[in-house]
């Protein structure tokens, strides 16, 4: 690897602003505002928009959708003969 051409990798915490989630990871991306974690030390934070706590596929709010109307739809549309 050539120096001084690859970005930090460093530890940030990522916080889910809707439901209160975070969690700490290694990433390149930077951020000005900071929070101390759980072991006592300072990290960079980066509020994202939807994580794993808030997205209805893994919180299992998912909703169904009408498959069966869809393709009754598609039939009358297209005919079966």
């Amino acid at each position: 690897m050539k120096k001084g051409i690859h970005p930090g990798y460093h530890p940030v915490v990522f916080r889910d602003s809707g439901s209160d989630f975070a969690f700490l990871t290694r990433s390149t991306i930077r951020s000005d505002k900071t929070i101390t974690w759980t072991d006592g030390n300072t990290y960079p934070v980066v509020d994202v928009d939807v994580s794993s706590a808030s997205h209805p596929f893994y919180t299992g709010r998912s909703r169904v959708l009408d498959t069966a109307g869809r393709v009754e739809r598609f039939n009358q549309r297209y005919g079966r003969t």
